[in-house]
C-alpha cells in the first residue's frame, strides 16, 4: 500500500511537472539550459504551502514561464502517516534541507543555476503572486 501511495505522489508531481529526483533535475536543467526552482513544502500540514501550490504554482501564467525556463523540485516534508515518503526519498529532502533550508522554514523556494549554487530564496508565501513570477523571469533571462 505504502509503494502505491509513493508511486501515485510521484506520477501526480510529474504531471504537473514537479520532480522529486534533484540530481535528475540538475541534469536536466543542464541539457536543457535552465534553472532548477526548489520548494519546501509540507503537502498535508503547511496552509501557506498548500496555497502557495493552489495559487500560484497550479495557476497557468506559473506553468508558461517555468515550462519555458524552470526544472521544478518539490521537497516535501508530510506528517500524516498515509503521505510518508519512501526512505530514500526522505534521505534526499533532509540532505536538501541541510544544504539549503537549516532554519526549517515552510514555505521556502529557491532558485538554483544547473550546478546547485543557489540564485535567490524566497521564505513563506510570496505576496504576490505576478510579482514572484516576474521575479523568476528576471534572473532567469539575465543568465541567459
Amino acid at each position: 500500500m505504502k509503494s502505491i501511495i509513493i508511486i501515485a505522489t510521484s506520477l501526480l508531481l510529474s504531471l504537473t511537472g514537479w520532480q522529486t529526483n534533484f540530481e535528475k533535475a540538475k541534469e536536466s536543467a543542464r541539457e536543457q539550459h535552465k534553472l532548477v526552482l526548489l520548494n519546501f513544502s509540507g503537502s498535508d500540514w503547511c496552509g501557506p504551502c498548500i496555497k502557495m501550490r493552489k495559487d500560484i504554482f497550479d495557476s497557468p501564467s506559473f506553468t508558461k514561464m517555468a515550462d519555458s525556463l524552470l526544472v521544478l523540485v518539490n521537497a516535501d516534508f508530510p506528517r500524516s502517516r498515509k503521505n510518508q515518503l519512501s526512505k530514500e526519498l526522505q534521505q534526499q529532502n533532509d540532505q536538501l534541507a541541510e544544504k539549503y533550508n537549516q532554519q526549517g522554514i515552510f514555505p521556502l523556494t529557491v532558485l538554483l543555476d544547473e550546478n546547485g549554487k543557489a540564485l535567490k530564496t524566497w521564505q513563506g508565501l510570496p505576496k504576490d503572486a505576478t510579482g514572484f513570477i516576474e521575479e523568476i523571469k528576471s534572473l532567469a533571462n539575465a543568465r541567459k
